[in-house]
């Protein structure tokens, strides 16, 4: 096998499916375990791989092996595959909070770990995942491991430093952007907007006003300065969310979500 997963959920299949899809590796050359039996089923069916419930069998059979559980079974899981680990084999993890150093440690051996994190928009091929090698991977393997991530969006290398803000930034960032949305349908329903109708009007805004950003190369606020016309409906509005301090409020979430990352 090619590729392993330790844990089948909704990341590990996000990326499973953006691999396939890609034709990067083919389905018989990927392995998944998980102890859930539904989890394994599920992403059998939908990517007709290879499942167990060994981890250790995963671990054995795969080249570059993703460590797709919830942090707090990361040592759990090294502890139970890390003899089974070989040199040449490239370890992903995808865990806010489980530093290089920590990671290494737990594998009581020199192993090649590429730390990650990625986000839930890779669902739909438009992830945005941040990439971090130990000493021990190559360039080549580095460049291996980001065209598999880039199967499900984009991928930035960056020292081990800005994991934490990249938490804050992107791998959490969804949830605030999926409450904005909420919060503009709600506003439209209040106007007699119907609720489905709402929905796709506030989501294709953000997502135009997104793709605004990326394409032009424009700072966000020219952006906004582009919509405010004077003594307009769109200033006004940038007023009320002022006074009730939404930028700020997005800063101190950010803070707040980058600083539990960093207590994990």
């Amino acid at each position: 096998m090619k590729l392993g997963f330790i844990g089948t959920g909704n990341m590990a299949g996000a990326i499973m499916g953006g691999i396939i899809r890609k034709r990067l590796i083919a389905p018989d050359d990927i392995i998944g375990s998980d102890i859930s039996e539904a989890g394994r089923e599920r992403v059998r069916d939908a990517y007709q791989i290879h499942v167990t419930a060994d981890n250790r069998e995963a671990a054995q059979k795969a080249e570059l092996l993703v460590l797709s559980v919830k942090p707090q079974f990361y040592a759990e899981t090294i502890a139970q595959i890390r003899d089974c680990i070989r040199e040449e084999q490239i370890i992903v993890t995808l865990a806010p909070g489980k530093t290089l150093a920590w990671l290494e440690e737990q594998f009581e051996k020199p192993v090649k770990i590429v730390r990650t994190m990625p986000n839930t928009p890779a669902l739909v091929g438009e992830g945005m995942t941040a990439a971090c090698p130990n000493r021990y991977v190559t360039e080549k393997e580095k460049d291996y491991v980001v065209q598999v991530l880039e199967s499900f969006g984009k991928v930035e290398v960056v020292p081990e430093h800005l994991i934490d803000a990249v938490v804050a930034v992107s791998g959490s960032s969804p949830a605030y952007v999926f409450m904005m949305i909420e919060a503009m349908a709600d506003a439209a329903v209040a106007e007699g907007m119907p609720r489905a109708q709402a929905y796709e009007f506030a989501a294709q805004a953000v997502c135009g006003s997104a793709k605004m950003v990326l394409e032009t190369g424009k700072h966000p606020g020219e952006l906004k300065d582009m919509v405010c016309s004077p003594a307009g409906t769109t200033i006004e509005a940038v007023r009320i969310l002022e006074r009730g301090g939404f930028r700020s409020s997005l800063i101190e979430a950010m803070k707040a979500c980058a600083e539990v990352s960093k207590n994990l």
